[in-house]
């Protein structure tokens, strides 16, 4: 039965290890590191705050619509094979997700100590998203993203994740201080980094060359 689940997702038993391990890695960053020190990245949740803050628009309505949003423009552009892995990934960061938030954090709070957590979480969301679109996966709309704007503009994907990120971090100075932005942007710049580590692997030849060339300038 395992060998048909995985032959029906494209997985290899790495493959999805990879998958889940990364998502652990994302789910167990943003419940200890995250949250508890006001650090965080942009992309699709920077945008959710964003809109409830200055446009007061409902936080799951418009989590939805974005990140729906975004599986649309990956699913024009790398077909039913990113959709299949991209639920499984999305579905083992909402499983651990809600274990890391029942268990609660589990290592001191670095709200006192924002440079550790602006690396310390963008280590961890780094090598865990890495490991994630590695294997043609993703646990959120910010990949889907990151991967279109890639193939698009030719940009590495690393750039890409950096380029959203930066764009989301820029609208949320209107209601968040200077000094916490300052610092997920360096959170951001250390986890897109990371990513840009990692090769992205699709079924689309279209999209793997264009990323190995980006790769290799």
């Amino acid at each position: 039965m395992l060998n048909r689940m995985l032959n029906f997702f494209g997985f290899t038993k790495k493959g999805l290890l990879k998958i889940v391990l990364g998502c652990a890695i994302m789910a167990f960053a943003v419940v200890n590191v995250h949250k508890q020190s006001g650090v965080t990245e942009g992309g699709v949740l920077g945008m959710v705050l964003f809109l409830n803050k200055i446009f007061n628009f409902d936080q799951s309505i418009s989590s939805m619509i974005l990140d729906l949003t975004c599986y649309a423009l990956g699913f024009s552009l790398m077909g039913f094979d990113f959709v299949k892995k991209a639920f499984v990934a999305t579905l083992s960061f909402s499983i651990f997700a809600k274990i890391f938030n029942f268990l609660g954090p589990v290592i001191p709070s670095m709200y006192d100590v924002p440079l550790l957590a602006s690396v310390v979480g963008g280590i961890f969301i780094g090598v865990g998203c890495g490991l994630v679109i590695s294997e043609g996966g993703a646990a959120g709309g910010d990949d889907a993203l990151a991967m279109t704007i890639s193939h698009k503009t030719g940009l590495k994907i690393s750039l890409a994740y950096l380029f959203s990120d930066i764009t989301v971090l820029a609208l949320s100075l209107l209601y968040i201080p200077v000094t916490r932005i300052l610092f997920s942007l360096l959170t951001t710049m250390v986890s897109s980094f990371l990513i840009g580590q990692f090769e992205v692997k699709l079924k689309n030849p279209e999209f793997n060359m264009a990323n190995q060339a980006v790769s290799k300038a």
